[in-house]
């Protein structure tokens, strides 16, 4: 009794701060921008007595004045009741169960309002939660999301953002801030250690000095990251529009060593770092024009360097051109995916971009036709100029397989006609002839081979 009155007096005299309700002409957010889907989850649950919000980095995005890629909604209903409310919608993850409603080609990830961890939660040896499904109320969801730029939650029928840990003012200058323990948080998910590195690159901000401080004697966490949360993490990471900046952080804090082991050795090749930031710059171009990403062509890239190194290794070694290729491009993937699960369509199309590079080197007879019946032409062409602008190819020879690639059939058959009848310099020479026996005549005496 005692307990309470002194609990209730001290509430009168600090009262609690709720958060802060930030209207449209403070927060800047154009509800034009904001995708009609999101918007109609919200006012089905809505309608049928629930709380729902657009939230997390879509709203993060629209303030800052980036396209979301996606959008999300939290809501106070359970999975379970948000599922019958859509005419497509599927109860999907384990460790952190959520609604995919869909709509058409647009999925919008509908999530119940979490708890903060506690206590009695799964984990494992090293803090990281295994299983997420406590459900609370919108200000324990707000306190349980990562960094305060992150909780943030978007009405769109009052166009107010929601703002309890001051995300809007860190947004505004562009810090990166843990919500809570830093070195606590990082232990539930050492993920969040990737997170901070990405935003802060793709924000051109910077991450608060407290935030920052336990991610490097941390890093060796990631380690006990499932390898498909990693690639997912490296292609958000790499499919930023800042990718460069996010790789030199991420060497800046010691994480490389969990994601992509190899990418000291890489960036310290004669070159390295030049291939590297050469694709990273493209690719940063592609994403903030707008356009479509390759993982394929990013992951190949990415390793090109290390596999051309043990190609020659090989090579020296006795092996020839596709055989030696080959194994090189084996190892370096086997050492790859014991951290970064590349999914095998991946890593397929991978091995076809680097197996074509040998057959460049020729374009007469059959060779440029049999390279045009390749279904990954365009993109080993595409992976070809970036050899030739790195000076690892002829950009004269780069440039023909492009306009080949880019021709209509009249166009390439001229091409090629024109190819096989000029001289023949050496990049045409196949790298190794094959011998053939003599033809003997029936006296036994060997026959000269005419050629023919």
């Amino acid at each position: 009794m005692i307990t309470e009155t002194i609990r209730k007096f001290v509430g009168r005299l600090f009262p609690a701060r709720g958060p802060l309700r930030i209207s449209q002409d403070k927060h800047g957010i154009d509800r034009r921008n904001v995708s009609r889907h999101a918007i109609k989850v919200c006012e089905v649950l809505r309608q049928h007595g629930f709380e729902a919000y657009i939230v997390g980095g879509a709203v993060r995005d629209l303030i800052v004045g980036i396209e979301p890629k996606d959008f999300d909604v939290a809501t106070n209903a359970t999975p379970e009741e948000i599922r019958p409310l859509f005419r497509r919608a599927r109860i999907i993850g384990r460790r952190f169960q959520l609604v995919h409603v869909v709509f058409g080609q647009e999925i919008i990830e509908t999530s119940t309002f979490r708890a903060p961890a506690s206590v009695d939660q799964e984990t494992d040896e090293h803090g990281r939660i295994l299983r997420d499904n406590v459900f609370g109320s919108q200000a324990e969801d707000a306190a349980r999301r990562d960094f305060t730029l992150n909780a943030l939650y978007y009405d769109p029928l009052s166009e107010e953002v929601i703002d309890y840990h001051n995300g809007v003012a860190d947004l505004k200058k562009r810090i990166v801030r843990m919500i809570g323990d830093p070195n606590k948080r990082y232990r539930e998910d050492p993920v969040r250690m990737l997170r901070a590195v990405r935003f802060a690159a793709k924000l051109n901000g910077t991450i608060d000095p407290a935030t920052r401080e336990p991610i490097r004697t941390m890093a060796e966490l990631i380690e006990n990251v499932p390898a498909s949360r990693l690639f997912d993490e490296m292609l958000k990471l790499l499919t930023c529009g800042h990718a460069m900046d996010c790789l030199r952080q991420l060497r800046a804090q010691g994480l490389h060593h969990g994601v992509l082991p190899l990418l000291d050795v890489v960036l310290e090749q004669p070159g390295g770092e030049n291939f590297v930031e050469l694709a990273l710059e493209r690719t940063d171009a592609r994403v903030r024009a707008g356009k479509s990403i390759s993982p394929s062509f990013l992951f190949a890239a990415l390793l090109w360097q290390q596999v051309e190194v043990r190609w020659r290794q090989f090579s020296k070694g006795g092996e020839h051109t596709i055989p030696a290729l080959i194994q090189a491009a084996d190892s370096v993937l086997e050492e790859q995916t014991e951290k970064l699960a590349i999914q095998r369509r991946f890593s397929s199309d991978m091995r076809e971009i680097w197996f074509m590079q040998p057959r460049f080197e020729r374009r007469v007879g059959k060779t440029a036709y049999r390279m045009l019946e390749q279904p990954r032409l365009r993109a080993a062409v595409d992976f070809l100029q970036l050899r030739a602008a790195a000076g690892e190819f002829d950009s004269v020879l780069a440039q023909w397989w492009m306009d080949l690639a880019n021709g209509d059939d009249i166009t390439r058959a001229q091409m090629i006609d024109e190819a096989s009848r000029a001289p023949r310099g050496r990049e045409e020479e196949p790298a190794a002839r094959r011998r053939r026996r003599p033809r003997r005549k029936p006296n036994g005496a060997p026959q000269q081979d005419s050629g023919e």
